[in-house]
């Protein structure tokens, strides 16, 4: 199997070359050349498998040139063995929703289930065996404690983590900044996380610093995250042993969602992916006008939305202007140049017989996460309460899955404020809230960040 850039369908790569490379050349995302259909036939065979099988069948369509079944197999077992869940995921029935919990990892977010792996495979392309290779990831809170947790240590590679300066929970930042090893450099950027974003996709774009320093990207515009992601859409599918199924996905740079949009074309019988969103609402406002216009990023009891540049509805552009590279071009191009594009009522109504977009308000989150609390005695983090918050308001779907996107103790001042009671941290992280932090504060401009990284490895 080939990819190919979203704006280039020229170009061709290997899986490999584009888990190291993160970006598509010209600022693209990859996209497979084709993806599995599974049959009524197949799907019943893969409902026999255990969570690690079916990770391991799933993701070896997308990665057979490159790795064998047997030991993509073993690194996914690897990958896995520290999970509190033997099964990775676990499905909860909670009232009338369908929680699939996805935060038993080491840093308690979905993000573990794709960045463990992600962690391995850099060891089995044994990409940094000669040579320093340097990871640089943007994060909106999640991601940068996923990423160390997986790379800390590692031989060979440094990873440095842009976070925006005081816009994610204490909690989310005290995970990141007490439990790297001697390679892991934190940065607080001045500024929000679409400014991290963007700086880490320039650097990607300037070749000759790419190459410099041998740099490597894990966010979500990295395929094999979204790779790892499609997963528990199948699992949950088959263990809730029902013909169709929804899902309401907390939703901010679009990946977990479009992971679920990829299992459809796959086969899985979905109804409608609901994305829920908080105030940062672009992605409501695209679905329901066309409107693709990012606004200014308004903080939130869910930061981990906080989000107004949504990278990986690219890959969703693609298919729905009918694969076409070039429209996906020029529309980029007019984000950049005008600040906004305007879809064809053709193609909205394309993205509306798959999404719907929910706008969940900061009242409303906690209101239900009180609710919850209340009528179940079960506490929800805030950004899975929006989850829940958009599955309530949609109108005649059954079946309902929603992605409990992270544990609740990472946003224990908004469930304190919310439920009136004070969550202990868990075990494994107890030894590390009292620690020193470790992390630079820097401005927003690419320079700055360019300067901080060759300041750290220039004696490497």
């Amino acid at each position: 199997m080939n990819y190919f850039s979203t704006r280039d369908k020229s170009l061709k790569f290997s899986f490999k070359d584009i888990f190291l490379r993160g970006l598509a050349p010209g600022g693209g995302l990859f996209l497979p050349s084709e993806v599995k259909n599974y049959t009524k036939e197949d799907l019943k065979k893969l409902s026999q498998l255990n969570y690690k099988d079916l990770a391991t069948e799933i993701i070896f369509n997308f990665c057979s040139n490159d790795i064998n079944k047997v030991e993509l197999g073993s690194l996914i077992e690897k990958s896995y063995k520290g999970f509190k869940e033997n099964e990775v995921v676990k499905l909860k029935k909670i009232g009338e929703i369908n929680l699939l919990e996805l935060y038993h990892g080491p840093t308690l977010a979905f993000k573990d289930i794709a960045m463990q792996i992600i962690g391995n495979m850099y060891d089995h392309f044994k990409v940094a065996k000669n040579k320093i290779v340097n990871v640089v990831v943007a994060t909106s809170g999640d991601t940068g404690s996923a990423a160390i947790a997986a790379l800390s240590n590692r031989k060979n590679i440094n990873l440095f983590v842009l976070h925006p300066h005081n816009k994610i929970s204490d909690t989310q930042r005290k995970i990141m900044t007490t439990i790297g090893g001697a390679n892991i450099y934190n940065v607080a950027i001045e500024g929000s996380f679409d400014d991290c974003q963007k700086i880490v996709k320039e650097l990607f774009n300037d070749d000759d610093f790419r190459s410099k320093i041998n740099m490597s990207g894990v966010n979500s515009i990295n395929w094999a995250r979204i790779v790892c992601q499609i997963v528990y859409y199948f699992y949950s599918y088959f263990k809730l042993k029902k013909q169709n199924i929804s899902f309401s996905v907390p939703t901010g740079n679009f990946g977990d969602i479009y992971a679920g949009y990829v299992a459809k074309k796959m086969g899985l019988p979905i109804n409608k992916l609901i994305v829920a969103t908080n105030k940062n609402d672009i992605l409501q406002r695209v679905i329901n006008t066309g409107e693709y216009k990012p606004g200014r990023v308004q903080p939130s009891v869910t930061p981990s939305m906080d989000i107004q540049v949504a990278s990986n509805f690219e890959r969703l552009l693609f298919y729905i202007v009918d694969e076409n590279d070039k429209n996906v071009s020029s529309l980029m191009d007019e984000l950049s140049l005008k600040g906004s594009f305007n879809l064809q009522k053709k193609d909205t109504e394309k993205i509306k017989k798959d999404f719907e977009g929910i706008k969940i308000t900061d009242e409303e989150t906690q209101n239900i996460i009180y609710k919850v609390f209340k009528d179940h005695q079960f506490i929800i983090d805030p950004h899975t309460a929006t989850g829940f918050g958009a599955a309530n308001k949609i109108k005649n779907l059954d079946n309902i899955v929603v992605l409990g996107t992270a544990h609740p103790y990472k946003f224990n001042d908004t469930i304190k404020k919310a439920t009136g009671k004070n969550l202990d941290a868990p075990k494994h992280l107890k030894t590390h809230m009292d620690q020193k932090e470790k992390f630079d504060i820097i401005g927003n401009l690419n320079l700055d960040v360019k300067n901080y990284i060759l300041s750290k490895i220039q004696w490497d």
